[in-house]
Formats: C-alpha cells, structure tokens, sequence
C-alpha cells in the first residue's frame, strides 16, 4: 500500500478505540453474569453511546467475553470462537466461575477456568459482577485493544 498504510493503519486504530464490538459466549453460566453484560446495554448504562455494542459474529468482534466455567460441550466451541476473532483481540472473563469454576468445581462436566482453554486477558471479579464493574472492565479492554495496536 506505501504511502497509504500508515494512515490507514491509524484510522483503524482510532475506530478501534472509538467502538469497540464485544461478543458475548456464555461457556455454562448461571446466566447471572449474562444479565449483568446485557444490563450494560439499557438505557440506564447505555454503553451503546460510547460504541461499544454486542455483535453477532465472532468475525466481526474485537472483544470475546467469556461467562461461566467451561463445561466438555463448549470447550470446542470456545476455541473455535477464540481462534475466529480476528487479531488483535482481547479476552475478557466476566464473573468468578471463568476465573476458578466457583460453585461448579469439581463438577465431572466442568473442563476449568478458561485459561486453562485460551489465554484470558482480563478478569473481572464477582458473582455476577455489577454492570458498572463491567463496564469498567470493557473499558480497560478496550486499552489493551489499542495497545496491542493493529499491526500484531
């Protein structure tokens, strides 16, 4: 491209850091910390305003994030989804069972945490985790995004 590739690259970089796209996986939650990420997206949070929004596609998305432990059943599922983003990406943990499996351990369906399937970036604690600690944590995932930068 020359001449027009760094400017393209810096375009992409700005979008990136102006809208980030989460896509949401639920590996065998409660569905606690998936009303919580979805509570992000009423009016009362609206981070939609701030362009970050749900995407239907993995393809599409720069941000997975991860709920519940991982169960046998979505194991694959999940490395498949991880290896469909496209780089860079971030991998955000929402809530205590995709950090330790919490009250699911032990459990003969449950494979682990999810690193222990794919690198996690972020965790963010709690059981559901608020919507603003959420929200906080997309934020600090949309920093890792940018530095990363688009050139990995």
């Amino acid at each position: 491209m020359g001449v027009l590739e760094p400017i393209l690259l810096r375009l992409v970089d700005r979008a990136r850091r102006k809208s980030a796209w989460l896509f949401h996986f639920n590996a065998g939650a409660c569905n606690g910390c998936d009303i919580e990420l979805v509570a992000c997206l009423t009016p009362r949070y609206d981070v939609e305003q701030l362009g970050i929004r749900l995407e239907g596609s993995p393809r599409h998305a720069d941000i997975l994030c991860v709920t519940g432990p991982v169960t046998r059943t979505t194991r694959e599922a999940l490395r498949t989804i991880h290896a469909q983003l496209p780089d860079p990406k971030v991998v955000v943990a929402i809530g205590s069972c995709p950090a330790t499996a919490n009250v699911f351990a032990g459990s003969p369906v449950i494979d682990g945490p999810v690193d222990r399937i794919i690198p996690v970036d972020l965790f963010i604690p709690g059981c559901p985790p608020r919507p603003n600690a959420v929200v906080q944590g997309i934020a600090e995932a949309i920093e890792l995004l940018v530095a990363k930068g688009v050139a990995q």
